[in-house]
């Protein structure tokens, strides 16, 4: 669960600013379960939520797969010296139902500064810090200071140590690093499906690939069944049963293997070649009514999008963790968008406390959709830019806002917020006319 991310110097983003994921209101839960942020085009809302996936990155790869001589591939701000100093990432989360504090600071070349503190009995307990290459660990550690020591020797100028340590299995830091690793999810560049996420959601879990197509009907795009077709036939005795389509059922399949293959131990092994043939051979494909089944490109762009995010969202609602989107209104229609968000924030839907952290400008999410709320006040985050391009994060509960009666919608599309656009009419009209005029001979 993720309480807080700070991060400084990295794109747009100068100076230090916070997400803060902890309610403003008096809440029982410790992390506010959506958050949505708002903001007008180069804004830097997708940096925000870039940094954050630096990070994670930062966590999973800068030991295993950064080059050991490449120094650290972040993107500090660009428009002033600020490059020259370091990039600072911190993130509060809760794990096994321990508080963490984890962050560190790199330039171009290494990592400056890191640090991880846990807080089982809401005490700060110091598991390790690092100050260029001088590591301390804390008392928390407990009989795996030994295997840290040895670790400390492995570890290279431009890689994080909760990298490293991650890998060793040690309790403390691995469920730090399997937070950044496993529960942090991300979808930014481009909402399209993941044929290979579908399949393994539609071969898989029967659990959760009735919910996979139940959430596809409700959606009302018209789908009546999602398909899995192949270019190589399955064994008679299999297709069968299985019918080849989205009532795929292993155990069928299994059951059918049984009535052909006498010994456990083939069988065992056709069943994981045949996963594998399937995996790599099948296509999904949706069928309209009783009719002809497309493919995924002849799909439109909202269903696209919404075939995109189902698997991811279905694994964090199951698992727990954050996913995080960017743009998630790109063509999806406002109530379509609403009824994700309200899946997050519906205990029975989320009972692993998931959470969704987006960026949008659809601001018809902050009106009730359909008579209910989709975003409470302390879910409401904006980013403006400024005239040196300096990005501001800041939420909407700095203005105040009332319970009820206020226009959110209206107040923000009105300017009352900022992060919208300074758009003047006559500057379109002024520049189309002038290219007219360009155009035209003397």
């Amino acid at each position: 669960m993720l309480r807080s991310f700070r991060l400084s110097n990295h794109r747009s983003f100068r100076d230090e600013q916070e997400l803060s994921l902890i309610p403003a209101y008096a809440r029982d839960p410790q992390a506010v379960p959506v958050v949505a942020i708002y903001g007008a085009n180069a804004s830097g809302k997708s940096n925000l939520l870039d940094g954050l996936s630096f990070m994670a990155e930062a966590v999973r790869d800068s030991f295993g797969k950064w080059s050991p001589t490449g120094g650290i591939p972040r993107r500090p701000f660009r428009l002033d010296r600020s490059s020259d100093r370091p990039s600072a990432f911190v993130a509060e989360l809760v794990e096994g139902g321990v508080r963490y504090v984890y962050g560190f600071e790199v330039d171009d070349e290494r990592v400056r500064s890191e640090w991880l503190y846990s807080y089982p009995e809401k005490r700060k307990r110091v598991v390790f810090e690092r100050e260029v290459d001088e590591m301390k660990f804390g008392t928390t550690v407990g009989d795996a200071r030994a295997k840290l020591e040895v670790l400390e020797g492995m570890l290279r100028p431009n890689s994080l140590f909760l990298s490293l340590a991650g890998q060793a299995s040690l309790t403390l830091p691995a469920a730090v690093h399997r937070w950044f690793t496993e529960k942090l999810v991300f979808r930014l560049t481009g909402l399209g499906p993941d044929e290979m996420a579908m399949k393994q959601v539609v071969m898989g879990d029967a659990s959760r690939r009735r919910r996979f197509a139940d959430l596809v009907k409700a959606a009302d795009l018209g789908v009546s069944a999602l398909v899995v077709s192949y270019s190589h036939p399955l064994p008679a005795a299999v297709e069968a049963k299985s019918a080849q389509n989205i009532d795929i059922d292993w155990d069928i399949i299994e059951e059918a293997l049984d009535d052909v293959v006498e010994d456990p131990g083939e069988r065992r092994h056709l069943l994981s070649a045949l996963r594998r043939a399937l995996d790599a051979d099948g296509r999904i494909g949706l069928r309209h009514g009783g009719g002809e089944v497309f493919g995924l490109n002849d799909e439109s762009a909202g269903t696209r999008a919404w075939l995109g995010l189902l698997p991811v969202a279905l694994a964090v609602l199951e698992n727990g963790g954050a996913l995080v989107v960017d743009e998630i209104d790109a063509s999806l229609h406002p109530q379509l968008t609403a009824r994700l968000v309200a899946l997050f924030r519906d205990p029975d839907a989320n009972p692993a406390a998931a959470q969704l952290v987006f960026t949008t400008h659809d601001a018809s999410l902050l009106s009730p959709a359909l008579g209910e709320q989709v975003l409470e006040r302390d879910e409401i985050w904006f980013v403006q830019k400024d005239q040196d391009g300096v990005s501001e994060l800041y939420p909407l509960t700095d203005f105040h806002p009332r319970k009820e009666g206020e226009n959110l919608e209206r107040r923000y599309l009105g300017g009352s917020y900022g992060a919208v656009p300074n758009l003047m009419s006559e500057d379109f009209v002024v520049a189309v006319r002038g290219r007219v005029g360009a155009d035209d001979p003397a």
